[in-house]
């Protein structure tokens, strides 16, 4: 600190002022620290069995289920406002789900006929799939569990990798282990290593908090029903911690993570800024289901302008850090820069 406050000017008012630099919008442009791109968000999508189906999801107002089919319409639609990536996740029939969470990794699942149907039909389009077992556990945990209900870590590791090696196959460009169980990123990456998947990317969400903030996300892939009054505290972070963080982080690129994930976001932009300034990598963020519902039901009683809450929101997200948000809100936000309906 003492070394950046030598490097700072003397000047003082009034020869200095700082609100020369503030009194126009062109100036303000000029010199803007950090600019919110499309190329900045993904989408998250939630897919689901059947046809023609684009299902309201009640705790997520503006965001769907969709069938296959509809699926590649949308994809179609982000694509045409220059989104480039979306994040897929499942909502399977409760008589798909297990204990053993076998469908994860049937590669004629879901997930996997999905991730095939994008790239045939949009090759250099960006899959990020989901790699975790609570969406098809009966448990709604993200592991096999014991006879207590603990998840048993190893043997849930191996179930990953089965679950990450089908994404693959598929044609999965990034996969993303979202489970926090230890020691999984360096099964998957010798796993992909092995079948020559080399140019699979993992994105390891390193630094996941045991939040609040997901609810609306376990009711969209259906997971919260079956989880109950149970929690996810004995593999996900205490959110006071921040430390941790740093060893996560720091364990998963030694196993052979080329991303990580801080999720949530907003109450969290010191653990994103953290990991960017301790380790020089490209973070993504998870701007999650209870950061976008709080802002829509908000706006929604007209408490506030939700153009430029969202704005603010995720620029300042890129700001401490983050190369890429995953974000409820990226469809709305591309369309409102493509028609330049923000003036900032």
């Amino acid at each position: 600190m003492k070394r950046q406050m030598k490097k700072l000017s003397k000047q003082t008012y009034p020869s200095l002022r700082m609100r020369r630099l503030r009194n126009n919008s062109g100036i303000r442009k000029l010199i803007s620290e950090t600019k919110l791109t499309v190329d900045n968000l993904v989408q998250p999508i939630f897919v689901t069995e059947g046809k023609n189906k684009a299902e309201k999801i009640s705790s997520l107002p503006g965001i769907y289920r969709y069938s296959e089919d509809n699926l590649l319409r949308e994809v179609k639609k982000l694509k045409s406002l220059g989104i480039i990536a979306v994040a897929l996740f499942p909502n399977i029939s409760k008589n798909n789900k297990s204990e053993s969470a076998n469908e994860a990794f049937n590669n004629d699942g879901l997930i996997q006929r999905c991730i095939r149907k994008i790239k045939d039909k949009f090759p250099d389009f960006i899959v990020i799939s989901d790699v975790a077992l609570d969406p098809y556990t009966s448990h709604g945990q993200d592991g096999i569990i014991d006879s207590t209900g603990y998840i048993i870590n190893d043997v849930t590791n191996d179930v990953l990798l089965k679950q990450a090696l089908s994404h693959a196959e598929a044609g999965s460009d990034i996969v993303a282990p979202s489970d926090m169980m230890d020691g999984r990123i360096k099964i998957i990456r010798k796993g992909l290593e092995k079948e020559n998947f080399y140019n699979t990317k993992i994105l390891s969400y390193s630094a996941k908090y045991a939040s609040s903030y997901y609810g609306p996300f376990r009711d969209a892939v259906g997971s919260i029903s079956a989880l109950g009054k149970a929690d996810k505290k004995t593999y996900q972070m205490d959110f006071s911690n921040k430390s941790e963080a740093i060893r996560e982080v720091d364990l998963d690129l030694r196993e052979g993570a080329d991303l990580v994930m801080v999720k949530p976001a907003l109450a969290y932009l010191d653990i994103i800024s953290l990991i960017k300034e301790t380790f020089k990598i490209p973070v993504f963020a998870y701007h999650v289901s209870g950061e976008y519902l709080m802002i829509k039901s908000a706006a929604k009683n007209k408490s506030i302008d939700e153009k430029l809450i969202v704005i603010e929101t995720l620029t300042c997200i890129k700001r401490s850090g983050a190369s890429s948000i995953i974000t409820y809100y990226a469809k709305e936000v591309a369309q409102w820069l493509n028609l330049s309906l923000i003036h900032i």
